[in-house]
């Protein structure tokens, strides 16, 4: 069964920095794209950075030179290093990544459960 599990949302007062990871398992041969995504409460989803199998990057303007993305392909694992958070900034922080599996013929986007980001004092 594939699976990405995400970790280390919680509470930080603003200014903090918090470390998101999210992992995939499963019968994975390939994994292209994996990007993290946030929704806060009554919005819609949003993309907040990607990252590419060749390590190219974008980020939502909002969060450029603030949030970094990044992934370790040997433990198909994606982060996301969040700096200076702000209220603002405060929503439900979703993994996704396109997966190519062992009984697929193409890449197919999976979601994780999504984790809790709240910045507050």
């Amino acid at each position: 069964q594939v699976q990405l599990v995400e970790s280390g949302g919680g509470l930080v007062q603003p200014g903090g920095s918090l470390r998101l990871s999210c992992a995939a398992s499963g019968s994975i041969r390939s994994i292209s794209v994996m990007g993290w995504y946030l929704q806060a409460p009554g919005k819609q989803r949003e993309q907040v950075a990607a990252i590419n199998k060749g390590d190219d990057t974008n980020y939502a303007d909002s969060v450029k030179c603030l949030f970094i993305i990044s992934r370790d392909n040997a433990k198909n694992t994606v982060y996301l290093q969040m700096n200076s958070l702000k209220p603002e900034d405060t929503a439900v922080y979703y993994c996704n990544a396109d997966l190519w599996l062992s009984d697929s013929y193409s890449y197919i986007s999976y979601w994780g459960q999504g984790t809790q980001v709240t910045v507050s004092s």
